[in-house]
């Protein structure tokens, strides 16, 4: 039986292999695939942010200040790659003709506190709180110092002159912070749980594959964005089924574009 704590044995860092379009409507298939054959592992993985969706709204709702939870919602997306970790798992195993089981999963996952992910969570979460931080500067700045201690309407966001400058900028500056985690982790992230590499080669691995094939992993970005959007906008519940498969789905992203 497989240990499911080992780690991989050490290896050099691999090729950078140019994408296609081609490349990435295939992942999204294999993402489905991997869902539909695994189904809970995905759901179990994605309700932690389903969950956390909720409890930020109920928080900011029964404050009557759900104005507040704008920047954490637009933000939201940034701490989603962490969680992928155990959806890679799943695909790795899958893709070795082995039937997933939840001690191997759970273990492996358990394991990686001992290696180099917890690194990039960490900055991730840093990354994040410093996004809630700009974000209510941006508050403060375009809505003025009296809206923090009353602060307006959430319909003023879209009826109001002011409402409309702050959601662009946080909006605008939201994609900005979300792009910049997403070159560190979109091949990094998988070669961390794949191979045994530090998290700053893994980071620089993962921003020149992506800048390598520029065109189609800023698709790939903004099919995630939207799916996640889209996810979000049905009460999270969305998330349930759009987070395994992007996370099923990068995985194979990951597999095309490094030597294996």
């Amino acid at each position: 039986m497989t240990d499911p704590t080992a780690l991989p044995k050490a290896s050099p860092i691999p090729d950078i292999h140019d994408l296609g379009l081609d490349d990435i409507s295939a992942s999204l298939r294999s993402g489905w695939s991997d869902f539909c054959a695994a189904p809970l592992f995905g759901i179990f993985f994605s309700s932690v942010y389903v969950i956390g969706g909720w409890v930020m709204y109920f928080i900011y709702y029964e404050a009557g200040e759900i104005w507040w939870g704008i920047p954490f919602v637009v933000g939201f997306p940034l701490i989603a790659p962490f969680a992928a970790v155990g959806l890679y798992e799943v695909s790795r195993q899958m893709e070795q003709n082995r039937k997933p089981d939840w001690g191997s999963v759970l273990g492996l996952v358990f394991a990686e506190r001992n290696r180099q992910v917890p690194w990039v969570g960490a900055l991730i979460m840093f990354w994040f709180m410093f996004w809630v931080f700009i974000a209510h500067t941006i508050f403060a700045i375009v809505m003025g110092l009296s809206a923090m201690d009353n602060a307006p309407n959430v319909l003023d966001l879209f009826v109001t002159k002011q409402g409309l400058i702050l959601l662009t900028l946080e909006m605008g500056l939201g994609a900005f912070f979300a792009f910049v985690v997403y070159v560190v982790t979109a091949v990094g992230l998988p070669l961390l749980l794949d191979r045994e590499i530090d998290f700053v080669t893994a980071m620089v691995v993962s921003t020149q594959a992506v800048f390598q094939n520029f065109v189609p992993m800023l698709i790939w970005a903004f099919i995630i964005a939207t799916m996640m959007f889209l996810g979000m906008v049905l009460g999270f519940l969305g998330l349930l089924v759009v987070l395994p498969v992007l996370g099923h789905a990068t995985w194979h992203i990951y597999r095309r574009i490094l030597s294996q």
